[in-house]
């Protein structure tokens, strides 16, 4: 495995989820999985690329590319998600960015993934989702939703956030809290997120710490009864990401993703 470092599970009470701490409601039903219980590149099934290095509207540094094993493999039960010190085009590092786009969509439900952080200033790696429908209507119309970002810069925290026509850090409106979190890089960590039509919580393991409601406007404020997709991806430096500049000796970093798991609840 070139020059991508793998942060591999380092006992069995991982293996089993025994750090769990998220009882499920017996009302929720498991309706898809990722469990990456295979080596080599993710399933084509399950996901695409979103590839290139135009700033990505955060005037991010990376270039993303397309299926390459530097930055982005399936090895002993997890996704490796990496960014590298590598020059492409006119980008000095490159990094992947997973989405389930045309592939599989979601709307409600809860929506965890189990994963382990990169460190290091510069780095910001991300669990979230984008509507389905924003090649139609772009964004901020499409909705985001922010289960996870964090920032190398800050060590002990990780972000909820949601993004709106009305709510959008272009306006400052956003609608975001954040949680402390002990060991991001030594540990795996459930972020998860329970989305109904009422209203969208931000679990980090057991903690909530970001409620948001509907408010039953337009949809300039709740977006979020439409299909969105998931997105899994490390950035580098850009308007958050980099806030306080890039550590070049940080490289490469990995996200490691035990797996990705949404449940419905039974009617």
């Amino acid at each position: 495995m070139l020059i991508v470092v793998c942060f591999t599970r380092c006992n069995a009470s991982n293996s089993d989820h025994a750090n769990d701490t998220r009882k499920t409601d017996s009302a929720w039903k498991l309706s898809w999985s990722e469990e990456f219980n295979y080596t080599g590149l993710p399933d084509s099934t399950k996901w695409s690329y979103e590839t290139g290095g135009n700033g990505w509207g955060n005037n991010e540094l990376q270039y993303y590319t397309s299926a390459s094993p530097l930055n982005v493999q399936v090895s002993n039960g997890t996704l490796k998600l990496s960014a590298i010190k590598q020059k492409m085009e006119n980008r000095e590092y490159t990094s992947a960015r997973l989405v389930t786009r045309g592939k599989k969509d979601f709307t409600y439900g809860r929506i965890e993934i189990r994963a382990k952080l990169p460190p290091g200033r510069g780095l910001w790696p991300a669990i979230w989702m984008l509507g389905s429908n924003i090649a139609a209507v772009g964004w901020p119309m499409s909705g985001e939703i922010d289960i996870m970002e964090h920032v190398g810069y800050e060590k002990d925290s990780v972000l909820a956030t949601i993004h709106t026509d009305a709510y959008n850090h272009v306006k400052g409106t956003q609608k975001t809290k954040k949680t402390f979190i002990a060991d991001p890089y030594t540990a795996f960590h459930n972020y998860w997120i329970e989305w109904t039509p009422e209203y969208m919580d931000f679990y980090k393991d057991s903690t909530l710490y970001n409620h948001i409601v509907n408010e039953h406007k337009t949809k300039k404020e709740w977006p979020f009864d439409d299909p969105f997709f998931l997105v899994l991806n490390i950035a580098v430096g850009g308007n958050l990401g980099g806030k306080y500049g890039v550590d070049t000796s940080v490289f490469p970093g990995t996200m490691e993703v035990d797996y990705v798991r949404v449940y419905t609840k039974e009617k």
